[in-house]
């Protein structure tokens, strides 16, 4: 989609939201709390960013972008180069962070930019008066996108300001608010990766695998560990038969689309999902942030822009 800029804010010193609007007026594709959407910027880097306005804003999407220190064109650009009545390509919304239905009640953890996806899910959650508690996790309170927001009614009430905890005592942290929290409750958590670690760690501790859940923004260095490793391998297109071969260091999804073979790809980082096929048969080195570890341990799927092989040959669904 072609979307306008209809109006931008400064919500940090280094994080700026956007709001977005078709060209014409026109409402927009619904999404469910947790979905974020592909933005291509003025440099032609494309980048993924949550959604985080209301929900019963059905004519705008609404982005929060940080501007990064080592940024490679994608965030810089957004803040240096777009303006209102500035034009971007917009992908249709996904998700891979969605809050459980059946859920007794919810805890959401959030770190600096990590807070967008939470702020939607606070959204949904305060309009049908369901049980939450939003745990936000900043440097101090200039550093808190959407502070005010959150600080106000109707969310007050279940948001709770966490400003310059020490890495050493954030397990201690976690664990009171964990302690607090319906034990039934499911965890939700996004932000810098040790950041998300830690609230994993103390959350395993008190509830099952299934009622964590978690959001990356950023890939993780992957783990090459096992037969097969980094090495060549087999893919076998189970509709035709056909063997091809994954070479060092090549995608599969490269290898399928000089096939003739075009998968859908957008990070390239094994971090939204895009690329994920079915898989039939052999025993994947998953490299993704976007599978959960129970849909790895099934390995019936594979993100094909980032994932390896751990036995000779896999069998795609293809």
């Amino acid at each position: 989609m072609k979307l306008i800029v209809d109006h931008i804010t400064d919500e940090t010193g280094d994080i700026r939201s956007f709001r977005l609007v078709s060209t014409d007026g026109a409402a927009l594709p619904p999404y469910e709390p947790g979905a974020h959407v592909d933005v291509t910027g003025p440099t032609g880097v494309m980048r993924q960013y949550s959604l985080c306005g209301p929900l019963d804003d059905m004519h705008a999407y609404t982005i929060a972008v940080k501007k990064e220190a080592a940024s490679r064109g994608g965030s810089a650009a957004l803040h240096d180069a777009v303006q209102v009545g500035s034009t971007l390509e917009v992908g249709t919304p996904r998700n891979l962070f969605s809050l459980h239905g059946e859920a007794s009640g919810h805890v959401l953890f959030g770190a600096g930019i990590g807070v967008t996806p939470l702020l939607s899910m606070a959204y949904r959650l305060t309009a049908e008066g369901r049980k939450f508690t939003l745990h936000y996790f900043a440097r101090a309170r200039e550093y808190a996108a959407f502070a005010d927001l959150l600080d106000a009614p109707p969310f007050a009430g279940n948001v709770r300001f966490h400003y310059g905890v020490q890495r050493k005592e954030m397990a201690h942290y976690l664990q009171a608010c964990l302690d607090a929290a319906d034990p039934q409750a499911h965890v939700y958590t996004c932000g810098p990766a040790p950041f998300m670690d830690a609230v994993v760690a103390c959350a395993s501790l008190s509830r099952p695998e299934e009622a964590i859940h978690l959001e990356h923004f950023q890939a993780a260095t992957p783990a090459t560990s096992g037969t097969g490793g980094d090495g060549a391998f087999e893919v076998k297109l189970a509709s035709s038969g056909q063997v091809l071969q994954i070479p060092v260091g090549i995608p599969i999804v490269d290898v399928l689309a000089k096939a003739g073979i075009c998968i859908d790809t957008s990070c390239r980082e094994g971090i939204c999902g895009t690329c994920v096929v079915p898989l039939l048969e052999g025993e994947p080195d998953h490299r993704d942030n976007c599978l959960s570890k129970k849909e790895k341990a099934a390995n019936d799927q594979i993100c094909t822009c980032v994932s390896r092989a751990r036995s000779g040959i896999l069998v795609l669904d293809l």
